[in-house]
């Protein structure tokens, strides 16, 4: 078993992005967004969901837009354009990718 903290790695983490685990089968990280910053993201090989740990932005998926508070989960499927916009409070997103990230590129 592994446990971690994610108000602890969040706390630390120096880049907007850190991957914490990585198996063949999924791997997570945690994701952060200024406030007024740009999500310059592009999609992903492999479905991914994430959890609003902290912060309020608007989501983008496809061209529909749906607002996100602390506490959401949401799906993204393989190959789908998403990106975070309108961020108005510091976001904190706890990401998975299923498989790990990258492992279908």
């Amino acid at each position: 078993m592994q446990k971690w903290d994610i108000s602890q790695l969040a706390d630390d983490q120096t880049e907007q992005w850190q991957e914490f685990l990585h198996v063949s089968a999924m791997s997570m990280g945690v994701y952060k967004l200024p406030a007024g910053s740009v999500d310059t993201q592009s999609p992903h090989t492999e479905d991914e969901a994430y959890y609003v740990v902290s912060g309020r932005a608007d989501f983008e998926v496809e061209g529909e837009t749906q607002a996100v508070s602390p506490g959401m989960v949401l799906f993204v499927e393989a190959n789908a354009d998403h990106r975070f916009k309108d961020i108005t409070e510091d976001l904190t997103l706890l990401v998975f990718f299923a498989p790990a990230e990258g492992s279908k590129a």
